[in-house]
């Protein structure tokens, strides 16, 4: 709700009508950086029947996206070096390798949308000092430009 609404209304009615707000969906205004980097990866799709279950790579993008409602002191939600910095670490290890050989997917098959939820999970475990209410929202892997798979959690 815009303030000018909301001024009419006591605390407590501010309250309830924030808690409705949220309860349906409504959001609060979101600051949103992203990076994008590309890396190449070869891979084979355990248990699929097709052409994709035989050795083969890409030419990986990946998009992280976080938000948060608030900036730090200096007027940043993340700093976009520490953000590529991590980023590129992770692709690091895929990039010019057989993914099926490595940790986590020598078990977890290395489709795209397994891909993409690992990089939310290594992004999200690593960035630290992020301000409060902010996280990773998403991570977008595209295969081809064409096709892509993305990760949101509890979306």
């Amino acid at each position: 709700m815009r303030r000018e609404v909301l001024a009419d209304f006591d605390d407590g009615a501010k309250d309830r009508l924030g808690s409705v707000a949220k309860a349906v969906g409504f959001r609060r205004d979101m600051f949103q950086v992203s990076v994008e980097e590309t890396f190449s990866s070869g891979h084979a799709l355990r248990g699929y029947k097709g052409k994709c279950e035989n050795v083969h790579g890409h030419n990986y993008r990946v998009r992280v996206t976080l938000e948060g409602p608030q900036l730090d002191a200096i007027g940043l939600l993340v700093d976009f070096t520490e953000l590529k910095r991590v980023v590129r670490e992770i692709m690091g290890r895929l990039d010019h390798q057989f993914m099926n050989d490595l940790e986590p997917f020598k078990n977890v098959n290395p489709s795209a949308e397994n891909v993409a939820k690992y990089f939310y999970d290594e992004v999200t475990r690593q960035l630290k000092d992020l301000p409060p209410g902010s996280r990773v929202t998403d991570v977008i892997l595209w295969e081809t430009d064409t096709s892509r798979a993305q990760y949101r959690p509890g979306a």
